[in-house]
């Protein structure tokens, strides 16, 4: 097999053990993509463990935690058309990242594609294969799988061309919920977003609710709102979740936290034109997830 020109950019955190066991999977793909991981600023024996254990991989050194947004450096280390994104609990099957450079190659609009997720030993199916599968804005005659406007984030491969011109996960977001930004402003800047099950992901996440992750999502719903929505939703959403924080100790936290963001927010507000703003309104009116 040739070599996909598919690179994997993979931020980490303090979870070395993790990060261990999936790049032995990387590793082992037979379309042997360069890795980069982005060490966002990690205590623990992360460094170490690169440099002892896996000498083949690039790391690019953070001094302090980026979040999400890590993941652009790793972008711009890579010098790979495509670009698959893994969390350190999260690998690509053998052939995924070679099927995806082949519907990027005859896909020339195509920005990003979400693949099909399964989840954990028993490879179960990720709820969000069918809220993405059912996404309600169908397929286009230029694109692969059917358009969304949301993903994965462990679970999606993009045209690093189109990545870097969309500007990459915000700055503003940190973490939690990031993806659909991404997606708003891919689909802006005229770029395609698709869900595609023939390529699939594996995640293994550990079990339970990651530590911060509620507050976060619902705060940065609130901050996408304002940077791309019209002002009578983020209006609604704003109060919405000030109705919620009167009884909801993890609500009022992320309405503090949006608040504290709304100015750099205002500052950043961009909306989406109104082609990709009826998308979302569509999305909107018949899903609960960011398909």
């Amino acid at each position: 097999m040739t070599h996909a020109p598919v690179g994997v950019v993979i931020a980490t955190r303090n979870r070395s053990a993790n990060l261990a066991a999936t790049l032995r999977h990387l590793l082992a793909l037979p379309e042997r993509p360069p890795v980069v991981v982005v060490d966002n600023a990690s205590a623990d024996d992360t460094r170490a463990l690169l440099a002892r254990d896996f000498p083949q991989v690039r790391v690019v050194a953070l001094p302090a935690n980026h979040g999400a947004p890590a993941r652009t450096h790793g972008v711009r280390a890579l010098g790979t058309p495509y670009v698959a994104f893994s969390d350190d609990d999260s690998w690509w099957a053998p052939g995924a990242l070679e099927t995806a450079a082949k519907l990027f190659d005859a896909h020339p609009r195509l920005g990003l594609l979400s693949a099909r997720t399964l989840v954990g030993p028993e490879e179960r199916p990720d709820p969000l294969n069918d809220v993405l599968a059912a996404s309600p804005l169908g397929p286009a005659a230029d694109l692969p799988g059917v358009q969304v406007l949301g993903f994965l984030g462990c679970a999606a491969v993009a045209r690093r061309t189109a990545y870097l011109d969309a500007g990459g996960y915000h700055p503003l977001l940190f973490f939690g919920a990031e993806e659909t930004l991404l997606a708003y402003d891919l689909a802006a800047r005229g770029w395609g977003v698709a869900h595609c099950p023939e390529v699939i992901a594996h995640h293994h996440p550990a079990p339970g609710p990651r530590a911060g992750r509620p507050v976060a999502v619902r705060r940065n719903e609130v901050l996408t709102a304002w940077l791309r929505r019209p002002l009578p939703y983020a209006l609604a959403r704003t109060r919405e979740l000030a109705a919620e924080a009167r009884h909801d100790p993890a609500a009022r936290r992320a309405l503090r936290e949006a608040l504290a963001r709304l100015p750099a927010a205002l500052r950043a507000r961009r909306p989406l034109p109104p082609h990709v703003e009826r998308s979302a309104r569509l999305l909107q009116k018949t899903t609960k997830g960011p398909a």
